[in-house]
């Protein structure tokens, strides 16, 4: 048997979810095994989503075939016995694969019989349900199959003891098998189908590039426009984490990707611990919202309502880099407050030197937003931008990708989709039952029930129920899952669709910033050698843009659904908005403010933000009035101690 070791990463992250886990690491031929199997699934992969003909449902038995092949090696049953287990594990695997391939081959059987499943139909649609929550523990924890199972009982008829609006007769055993593992709308179905096509294409793309060497080049390329602004450092990690966190997908693998980098430089600039480390964590979860990946997200959003992909990405840009802006306003007043000096000249890299060193690295990019432009699907646009990345990088010689370097970025992508694949795939249960019961109707009668006509006391609790789910749950499942619950009942109040699908998707994201689970600021925290909690409640204070920016997506014409100069006029005042807020919870300016001065920056922060023309001309009249008076003030103190 190969060589085995545990390893305990504070990330064991793919383009999804955010999780602690023990993975195996391979020596010998099972790491060679597991080399191919990735490779032969990207390829499948590749293959299917251009020119391959195959029905939706049976290519995404497929892809569980694959998803959970791997899985079931690289995570141990038990992690404690990591190579006592491995035989059965290997068993695991080679039936999750035989599982997945049966749909391939009795699918028209179970036609032919007018879709009447025999009991080997049942056993082995068991058999998929219980492998899949299974290989979901291992990777993500309990919450997921917990949930799963949950809303299993309730279908089967847990339903009938409860009264009133939740009361549900239930279904039989062999109905709810066929509805899970035969139907459309189980395992197999619409979060499956986009699993196996945008997902698995933008994180294969997302390994394509870094393999490429595409992270060092944004990182430098980071420090060569930022370096010498006040905070550079800082400056640098909010814009290094926007693009490589809209590239990998996922908060905690950013933080510690790129933190590794950014969080010492800021420490040895002046900034301390817990606020490096919270930097890095509020920047990278602000990569999730970043076009043109957007982790899971947009892609999940444009199957789901229907809108194109390009309109959302789209309308998300601005309110994105709104966001990273917000972020920034914290660094520079925390930069003038602690007197941080400039990065030295001689640390950071020219501007020229670095695009001349990776202008290549902008093609894949230009294609990959040229063919969505122009109309292609986001499959055959990711498709496109995994081929210019090969070709543009032998326009380099520094970054020429080898045929080994195919080879590697073709089996990482294929491996590093199976934390996300499975969670998807397990979602899929929890989406069947919710669309077979009617929960989602439910659940939007109880928020109508409960908030009234308050659109702003619906937003409230879709907050705290995305604050409670991104305790247990990655960012992708907890969209999904507040998507079909409150989605509808945001809409009755008068919310748009696009509006009610982008608030949920970046509250979704508050988990990873907001105590007392935080699982990017944590990851920080430990690079950056602060205390967890600390850096926590400081990356919740550096985030604000978070929680205030999803406010306009239903209040004011920001997603562009009014007159341009409306849209302009809105990010103009919101963002001066957002600045006074930092003001205020930093205490800082020009130089430090009083009680009296902090609370007439958080008025006017308020007045920029209230969707009201009229509010927003008085509060950029003070946030004026109260900017000339501090340099006056500092003028005259400056007079003074000269």
């Amino acid at each position: 048997m190969a060589d085995i070791k545990n390893e305990k990463s504070a990330v064991q992250e793919d383009s999804g979810g955010e999780t602690l886990a023990i993975k195996r690491v391979f020596e010998g031929k099972t790491a060679q095994l597991i080399y191919v199997v990735g490779i032969i699934c990207s390829l499948f992969h590749l293959w299917v989503n251009t020119v391959g003909v195959m029905p939706e449902i049976q290519r995404n038995a497929i892809h569980y075939s694959f998803m959970l092949f791997i899985g079931f090696i690289q995570y141990p049953l038990l992690k404690k016995h990591a190579r006592a287990t491995l035989p059965l594990d290997y068993f695991f695997a080679t039936l999750s694969f035989a599982v997945g391939f049966y749909l391939v081959f009795f699918e028209d059987a179970l036609h032919m019989r007018n879709e009447v499943p025999v009991l080997v139909d049942l056993i082995v649609a068991g058999l998929a349900m219980v492998l899949l929550m299974e290989l979901t523990r291992r990777t993500t924890g309990f919450l997921i199959p917990s949930l799963a199972i949950i809303f299993l009982a309730y279908g089967l008829g847990a339903g009938r003891y409860l009264d009133g609006l939740w009361h549900f007769p239930g279904v039989t055993v062999p109905r709810m098998l066929y509805r899970m593992y035969f139907a459309p709308d189980g395992i197999f179905g619409t979060i499956a189908t986009i699993s196996s096509t945008f997902v698995f294409l933008f994180v294969l793309f997302a390994s394509f590039l870094i393999k490429s060497g595409a992270g060092d080049f944004i990182i430098k390329l980071a420090l060569a426009t930022m370096g010498r602004t006040i905070g550079g450092p800082a400056k640098m990690a909010v814009f290094a984490s926007g693009f490589m966190g809209s590239i990998s997908g996922s908060a905690v693998a950013n933080t510690v990707g790129t933190g590794s980098i950014t969080i010492p430089m800021m420490k040895r600039t002046g900034f301390p611990s817990k606020f490096a480390g919270a930097v890095e964590a509020a920047s990278s979860t602000g990569g999730q919202l970043m076009p043109p990946i957007m982790g899971a997200g947009a892609f999940i959003m444009s199957q789901w309502t229907q809108i194109p992909y390009l309109t959302i990405v789209g309308v998300a840009f601005i309110p994105a880099i709104m966001y990273f802006v917000s972020v920034a306003f914290f660094v520079h007043l925390r930069a003038k407050k602690l007197g941080i000096k400039r990065v030295p000249e001689e640390d950071i890299p020219k501007l020229r030197e670095v695009i001349k060193e990776g202008w290549n690295f902008f093609i894949p990019i230009g294609v990959l937003m040229g063919l969505l432009m122009v109309g292609f699907t986001p499959t055959f646009a990711a498709c496109g931008g995994i081929v210019s990345i090969v070709a543009s990088s032998w326009l380099n010689p520094k970054t020429r990708m080898s045929g080994k370097d195919v080879l590697d970025a073709l089996a990482s992508g294929g491996i590093n989709m199976v934390t996300t694949g499975v969670i998807l795939l397990c979602s899929g249960i929890v989406i069947g039952v919710v669309l077979m019961v009617g929960m989602g109707i439910k659940f939007s009668m109880l928020i109508t029930m409960l908030a009234g006509d308050s659109l702003i006391l619906t937003i409230f609790m879709v907050a705290i129920a995305s604050l409670i789910l991104g305790m247990g749950l990655p960012v992708t499942a907890s969209y999904i899952v507040l998507a079909v619950l409150a989605a509808p009942a945001m809409q009755m109040l008068g919310t748009s669709l696009i509006a009610a699908h982008m608030l949920i998707f970046w509250y979704s994201q508050d988990a990873n910033v907001t105590p007392p689970v935080c699982l990017a600021a944590y990851s920080a925290a430990g690079i950056s050698g602060s205390k967890p909690l600390e850096t926590g409640i400081e990356s919740w204070k550096i985030a604000k843009g978070l929680y205030i920016i999803p406010l306009l997506f239903c209040y004011t014409p920001i997603l562009f659904e009014g007159p341009i100069w409306q849209v302009a006029e809105t990010v103009i005042t919101a963002t001066a908005g957002l600045f006074c807020f930092a003001v205020f919870f930093e205490g800082f300016n020009t130089y430090a403010l009083n009680i009296f001065q902090r609370v007439s920056y958080a008025g006017a922060a308020g007045l920029l933000l209230w969707p009201d023309m009229r509010l927003h001309a008085i509060g950029a009249t003070l946030l004026l009035a109260m900017y000339m008076r501090e340099q006056a003030v500092f003028k005259k103190q400056a007079l003074k101690a000269a």
